[in-house]
């Protein structure tokens, strides 16, 4: 499959000694913001969750997943972010957060979430398949996840010029 679920360009640059890196690194805690965000195929009651992590300090997505919103497309979104080596979970109040991180690593609360809720309207306004009332929705999963992925990548992570020179 030629669309990434990871920000891999990211990972292999994450121990490039930018200044955000070196103040992150003094901390050594490496922070992370999760949350999920409602679609749909078809109808409304064919509901699609993008869960999406992204960068606590630098705002960038880390790695994304879609599914249900059940506990286990959430570990399959933890299990793309190990590579980070996330240390500190802000999340908002979602049960399998509590259930799936340890106590001493998740933060619940708004505080910390600002960002990612930011990353999340701007999505729903640049994909139309990701607001809540529009005319605008895909017939099959497949194609769902496929196009808002492909926007993601175009959005958010630098290596979409290589899905163009491999496609085209």
């Amino acid at each position: 499959m030629l669309i990434e679920n990871i920000n891999r360009e990211y990972l292999e640059n994450f121990d490039d000694l930018s200044e955000a890196a070196v103040e992150l690194i003094s901390y050594n805690e490496i922070e992370g913001e999760l949350d999920e965000m409602w679609s749909f195929v078809q109808n409304k009651g064919n509901q699609r969750w993008l869960w999406l992590a992204i960068h606590h300090e630098t705002r960038v997505v880390l790695a994304y997943t879609f599914g249900t919103r059940t506990d286990d497309v959430f570990r399959e979104l933890k299990a793309l972010l190990t590579p980070f080596g996330i240390t500190v979970f802000y999340t908002d109040e979602w049960g399998a957060y509590e259930r799936n991180l340890p106590a001493h690593t998740h933060y619940v609360g708004k505080s910390n979430t600002q960002r990612i809720e930011r990353k999340n309207l701007t999505l729903r306004t640049r994909v139309k398949r990701l607001a809540r009332r529009t005319i605008c929705f895909s017939k099959s999963m497949r194609l769902h996840d496929i196009v808002i992925g492909l926007a993601i990548n175009y959005i958010e992570f630098s290596s979409f010029q290589f899905l163009i020179d491999k496609l085209f």
